[in-house]
């Protein structure tokens, strides 16, 4: 019994030494584990990016006056006989195949592109624009095609080839033509490519009807698109003002509030598109 009674007393002194150290190493106050944050565990985390500076090349700019100033371009090389493939030569090749095909077809293909913009949209098909905006930047583009046009004319002073006057450089009918193509792609572009194709194949027919009525040279009908293009693009860059536009309200909100002596109500808050 006396054994029996030591080992116990032996038994309870080891415990009580393992113990004691276990129980000095749980703190007094321990710290809660922190909570997850379940409301933003999804959104990525903000960092400031800084975006480099746009290089000026790929400006709207450039992007708008870079394909008219290649056409205007052409056109003045080979102005007045000059360039690897002069006027007279072009003019040749043209009268050997329609030697004396004349019409006036080419006066009335001009405004044929705005039948198919006012066509496409009476038919539904969702524009660009608004009604009203297409009309001022129609407006804005034939005054500024109208103007550098016949201000380039009597700058020019370019004998016609069948010689009736002195205003051949640049074609004004090829210019009108190409204006009210460039719009009607502008328009419907996200629709369908196909619409700014049939506008410019209307566009290209006018330029060659006026070659082969002998009424300009190549490099009247090539500037002529080129200045075309250029008022469309003009036009539409120099559109800010959106007017016929209704504002349509984006993000509203309803939020509940409290006024003078705790009286309920609700708050609205909208934002304008």
């Amino acid at each position: 019994m006396t054994f029996i009674a030591t080992s116990r007393a032996l038994v309870a002194v080891v415990f009580l030494g393992l113990a004691g150290p276990v129980r000095a190493q749980i703190p007094q106050n321990p710290t809660p584990p922190a909570v997850a944050d379940s409301l933003h565990k999804f959104e990525k985390p903000v960092t400031a990016v800084l975006l480099p500076a746009k290089p000026w090349y790929r400006g709207k700019l450039v992007k708008a006056t870079i394909v008219p100033a290649l056409l205007i371009g052409y056109g003045a090389y080979t102005f007045n006989g000059g360039g690897f493939y002069t006027n007279q030569e072009a003019s040749r090749d043209i009268h050997k195949v329609f030697p004396t095909f004349r019409t006036r077809a080419d006066d009335i293909l001009i405004f044929a592109p705005y039948l198919e913009l006012g066509a496409v949209i009476l038919s539904g098909v969702e524009s660009r624009d608004d009604r009203l905006n297409i009309g001022l930047v129609l407006l804005k583009s034939e005054l500024i095609m109208l103007t550098t046009v016949f201000a380039v004319k009597n700058l020019s002073q370019e004998t016609r080839p069948d010689g009736s006057d002195n205003l051949s450089f640049p074609s004004g009918h090829t210019a009108q033509a190409f204006l009210a193509a460039s719009i009607v792609h502008t328009e419907f572009r996200d629709k369908s490519q196909w619409y700014g194709i049939g506008a410019y194949t209307i566009a290209t027919s006018v330029a060659a009807l006026r070659m082969i009525n002998n009424k300009h040279w190549q490099s009247d009908v090539v500037a002529g698109a080129g200045f075309g293009i250029l008022s469309a693009h003009l036009g539409y860059l120099t559109h800010r003002n959106r007017w016929g536009r209704k504002p349509t309200l984006v993000g509203l909100n309803v939020a509940p509030a409290y006024f003078g002596g705790g009286t309920p109500g609700l708050t609205l808050s909208w934002r304008a598109h």
